[in-house]
Formats: structure tokens, C-alpha cells, sequence
């Protein structure tokens, strides 16, 4: 019987120039880059049978793309063939990095004109969540953000909220407006019953204070629904 010749395995030393990572990205810009090749460039080296390409590549595949890598536990990460602690650590300070990046100049603040802004804003960070979390983003007159503040982590129900923790940092930061925020892990991001009633309670709360409650999103995997859309406890 014939045996097999196994398939070479290249590395990106082999790749022609105009291949690799680090050179496409300086003459094309990192937008031109896929993912795998984003993460190859923070790897900087791959092991015996694959390239860093083919090492990002297999953890993409493994965790489910990006979000299952920042939801992804540091050792479950570290512990994957050909990386360990330095390369598990670069790769989550990166998507740490991304996460921080939208609000670290006041003057380059987001400004929320739209559901599809405020979703787009925490979406990438609250759909890779395990648990429940609820989250207020604050604004100033102009909807520009002033800050992003957790308030709840766990079960997101009616007995539990207790509605002025939505509001001591908006009045404390003199927010003129609020969005509310929170996730379900599982995935669907159907407002349920207690959905429904936190939210016509945050609303009736808001004008006592004169806060406007401009939204509450519920994010999902790779899905979002506003509540003041489907006109679900705003009146």
C-alpha cells in the first residue's frame, strides 16, 4: 500500500511578501486584514505545523469566532495547543483594548442618535456575557456619552431592580438622559414580562426626576431589541 505524503506545513516566513500579515497591513491599512490575521500579528509566531495564520485561525474556529474568544475563560484560552500565558494575555488585553477604545477622549465621545447606536456600542462586549447584566448609558444633552455604568450582574427581574440605583449616577454625573442596557445569555433577545414591567417603571421614574429614558435595549447574540421600538412599556 502506497503511503501518504503528508501535506507541507508553510509558515509565514515561506509566504510571499506581499502575503503576510504584517506587511499587508502596513501597505494596506488593518481593515484589509481578516481576523485570523489580526490575531497572527499579535502571536507574532506560530509552532511546528502551522503558521500564527493557522493558529488564529483554529482558535476563531474553536471559540466561535471573536466573541467566543472574549468570552473565552483566560486558561481555557492559555491552554490551547501553541499558546500559554504571554499569548493568551496579548489577546485578551487587544480585545480589552477595542472595548475602551469608544470612550477614552471626551471629546471623541459617541453621540447616540439611534437604537442602532447604543446597541452597536456594548453589543460586542454584553452578547459575549455568561451572566445577566444590567447597564445605563448616560448622556448629556446633545446624546453624547458620558459614561457606561453597570448596575445589576446576575438575574435582571422586577423584585430585584430596585429602580434609584438606575439613577444615583445620572444625577450625581448630571445626565440629562439614559438608555437602559441588558443581555441575555441565552442568546434570544425577546423582551420577557419583567422586561416589560422594569422598564415602564424606569420610564415613570425618569420623569419624576426629569431624566429622559430614551430606550432599554435587550442584547442578544448577534441580535438586539429596543423596547421603545416595539413600544413595550413606554407611553
Amino acid at each position: 500500500m502506497t503511503e501518504s505524503t503528508p501535506r507541507p506545513a508553510y509558515r509565514i516566513a515561506d509566504l510571499h511578501e506581499t502575503d503576510r500579515p504584517r506587511e499587508r497591513l502596513e501597505s494596506l491599512g488593518p481593515q484589509a486584514l481578516t481576523n485570523a490575521e489580526l490575531i497572527a500579528i499579535l502571536l507574532r509566531v506560530g509552532v511546528k505545523g502551522e503558521s500564527a495564520v493557522d493558529v488564529g485561525q483554529r482558535l476563531l474556529n474553536k471559540f466561535g469566532g471573536l466573541i467566543g474568544l472574549h468570552r473565552a475563560q483566560f486558561d481555557d484560552l492559555k491552554n490551547q495547543h501553541a499558546m500559554g500565558t504571554a499569548k493568551a494575555s496579548q489577546i485578551k488585553a487587544a480585545i480589552e483594548l477595542g472595548r475602551r477604545l469608544t470612550l477614552e477622549s471626551p471629546e471623541e465621545r459617541p453621540v447616540i442618535n439611534s437604537p442602532a447606536d447604543a446597541a452597536a456600542l456594548v453589543q460586542y462586549e454584553m452578547s459575549a456575557l455568561e451572566q445577566e447584566h444590567l447597564r445605563v448609558i448616560l448622556l448629556d444633552r446633545r446624546n453624547r456619552v458620558l459614561d457606561i455604568e453597570e448596575i445589576y450582574k446576575g438575574s435582571v427581574n422586577s423584585s430585584q431592580v430596585r429602580i434609584g440605583e438606575l439613577f444615583k449616577e445620572a444625577i450625581r454625573k448630571n445626565a440629562s438622559a439614559l438608555i437602559v442596557i441588558h443581555n441575555h445569555p441565552s442568546g434570544d433577545p425577546t423582551p420577557s414580562p419583567d422586561d416589560v414591567a422594569i422598564t415602564r417603571a424606569i420610564v415613570q421614574s425618569g420623569k419624576l426626576l426629569d431624566i429622559d429614558v430614551l430606550d432599554h435595549l435587550v442584547i442578544g447574540q448577534g441580535r438586539w431589541v429596543s423596547l421603545k421600538e416595539k413600544g413595550l412599556g413606554f407611553v
